[in-house]
């Protein structure tokens, strides 16, 4: 089970409160799981996608270690991301818009 990491920015409370119940929130709008099931991170991540279909306010950032994409990492965005992140040869790299 990898680490699991959401990173919120500019959304309602409510993500606060129930992220806080199922992982540790180690700086404003970050929140670490270290040990998080496949099971689990995609039952948060579909709590996150329907509140924000219903909200749409702000952006949230899924991010955990996947062996078999590139970089080893995995990440899913809802709303507008701050950065992107592009496959440069295998190696992942930050856009700036």
């Amino acid at each position: 089970m990898p680490l699991t990491m959401i990173v919120t920015r500019d959304v309602e409370m409510r993500y606060r409160g129930f992220l806080t119940s199922v992982m540790l929130e180690v700086a404003p709008g970050v929140y670490v799981a270290p040990e998080m099931s496949a099971a689990v991170r995609a039952r948060v991540w579909s709590v996150m996608q329907d509140w924000w279909t219903e909200l749409g306010r702000g952006s949230l950032t899924l991010v955990w270690r996947d062996t078999k994409a590139v970089g080893n990492l995995r990440i899913e965005v809802l709303g507008e991301p701050s950065k992107i992140i592009v496959d440069a040869d295998g190696v992942l790299l930050v856009k700036r818009k």
